[in-house]
């Protein structure tokens, strides 16, 4: 009995050894960290930060994303004057340097300001947005991003992301090249919420509309961009018209040397028909008409949209405008 106990005994001990040893082990090996301490910073961590500063955003694709959402099945609905009027004033007012009043405008809409830093160049764009994704997905009535390196000098207008496919990416390279830019942005598909009521480049009763005529008031010319389908007209790739208006004729034309420039085939309406295709009821080009401000309608076929190297030189030449209109010249 005494020899049985001892033996218990000492495998005891020696477990009891073991369990020591493996105890200081896990606490070199770093094991017995808690759960709940903080992770320590590896320097691909900081580095990170390094590259890209809090707040900051792919614009590319965060534009994408959004546009991205958009289907023909998707909600819409039409604004009330009161809502137009909201956003467009607090668009009017933050181009005025006023941000409180633009946010005490824009909120009484549902609608918010932030401002983002493009990773790409860093450059700092506004954007004024639905304040909640869930009212973006319900009321359909798109964004705005203003160029912060310089005073706003001239607008894009995309009415048909989704619909007129990729064309969110030339008013995305116009938006990141040239200073001095706001895009309005459509936020729902032109079929989407039934009839034509989502189509704001043939209704003035939206916020698109009424972002657009607030910008024209400014006096910023403006370029809209569409999409059509190839064998709308087979023998061109880009259809540039000034719709019902005439003030843009020069850079209208300046734009066709550019395009052709890119080895594009440029279909001018003040030359010749160009099918259906020539902007000819566009809302924002009349309004812009009246204003006396160079409205531009850009056709772009789906062989040049869906190409990105087409699509860099179909902004490329669209820059060769915009960059004079940041400039302050025609």
């Amino acid at each position: 009995m005494t020899r049985k106990s001892g033996w218990g005994y000492g495998t005891r001990a020696a477990l009891s050894a073991v369990l020591a040893v493996t105890a200081a082990l896990s606490v070199l090996a770093g094991c017995s960290r808690p759960a709940d301490r903080p992770r320590p910073e590896r320097p691909a961590d900081r580095h990170t930060v390094a590259t890209h500063p809090p707040g900051s955003v792919d614009l590319g694709r965060w534009i994408t994303d959004f546009t991205d959402r958009i289907t023909p099945e998707g909600a819409y609905r039409v604004p009330a004057a009161r809502e137009r009027r909201a956003v467009a004033d607090g668009v009017r007012a933050f181009l005025d340097g006023d941000r409180p009043r633009a946010e005490r405008s824009l909120a009484t809409a549902g609608y918010t300001v932030r401002t983002l830093v493009d990773r790409d160049g860093g450059r700092r764009v506004a954007e004024i947005a639905d304040a909640t994704r869930d009212g973006e997905a319900r009321r359909g009535w798109g964004r705005v991003y203003v160029d912060l390196r310089g005073p706003a000098r001239w607008q894009v207008q995309v009415p048909h992301p989704a619909a007129d496919l990729r064309t969110e990416q030339l008013g995305i390279g116009l938006l990141r090249g040239t200073p001095g830019g706001v895009m309005v942005l459509a936020g729902a598909h032109r079929n989407a919420g039934g009839g034509d009521e989502a189509d704001v480049a043939h209704r003035r009763d939206s916020v698109f509309a009424a972002v657009s005529d607030a910008l024209a008031d400014r006096e910023l010319p403006a370029v809209q961009v569409h999409g059509f389908a190839d064998q709308s007209l087979p023998d061109h790739d880009v259809v540039v018209s000034t719709g019902n208006g005439s003030a843009g004729l020069s850079a209208a034309r300046r734009l066709t040397g550019a395009l052709r420039a890119e080895d594009l085939k440029v279909c001018e309406v003040w030359e010749r028909y160009c099918g259906r295709l020539e902007g000819r009821t566009n809302v924002e080009g009349d309004y812009a008409e009246a204003a006396g401000v160079p409205f531009l309608h850009v056709e772009h076929n789906r062989r040049v949209r869906m190409d990105d190297g087409l699509v860099a030189g179909a902004v490329r030449a669209l820059s060769e405008v915009t960059r004079r209109w940041a400039a302050g010249r025609g």
